[in-house]
């Protein structure tokens, strides 16, 4: 079993090393493979990696409890599935900020909380154990709400759709077995 600190540096690395495929897929299409409603379905080949990925229906950005604009880079909550690194299931969002340095990302799912961990842009759930309960409540529910402080103490709450997200992890996950 892999500890909480090596899991979030290889998830970090696999999730650094991912966004630019996921940024140039998602504005090209290239490799996008399929849509299911509010989540698309994108595949790669080298690495062979297939991921389910949506954007947020809203967003609300506080700071010292006002609302503020303010400018982000791409607002993601995705699952990876690469099969030759033993990636099966791993949610990731990223907030299109570096988050707080040792914050956490709060994700309620219909009243469900979870706790995912924080390097850089990108959070992550501890362990694979939590990715797939995190992804079980995500099939049950109709959205996800994360909210999360930048590293500039902006409090960010995004709204993400679950409309489609069975069939879109379902259809990745079958797509890199």
């Amino acid at each position: 079993m892999i500890s909480g600190l090596g899991r979030m540096m290889g998830a970090a690395a696999f999730c650094l090393a991912g966004l630019a495929s996921v940024a140039s897929a998602q504005e090209s299409s290239t490799n996008r493979v399929d849509a299911m409603t509010d989540w698309s379905v994108f595949e790669g080949n080298e690495p062979r990696e297939c991921w389910a990925v949506t954007t947020y229906k809203e967003s609300v950005n506080t700071k010292d409890g006002r609302v503020v604009a303010v400018t982000r880079g791409e607002i993601l909550l995705m699952v990876f599935y690469r099969p030759n690194a033993g990636v099966t299931g791993q949610v990731a969002f990223t907030g299109g900020y570096p988050f707080a340095p040792g914050s956490t990302v709060n994700v309620n799912v219909d009243g469900t909380e979870f706790e995912l961990y924080t390097e850089g842009e990108w959070a992550w759930p501890s362990t694979p154990q939590e990715d797939a309960k995190l992804i079980t409540a995500m099939k049950r529910g109709s959205n996800a709400v994360l909210t999360a402080v930048s590293a500039r103490g902006t409090t960010t709450k995004d709204t993400f759709s679950l409309l489609g997200f069975t069939a879109a992890v379902e259809d990745a996950e079958k797509r890199c077995q």
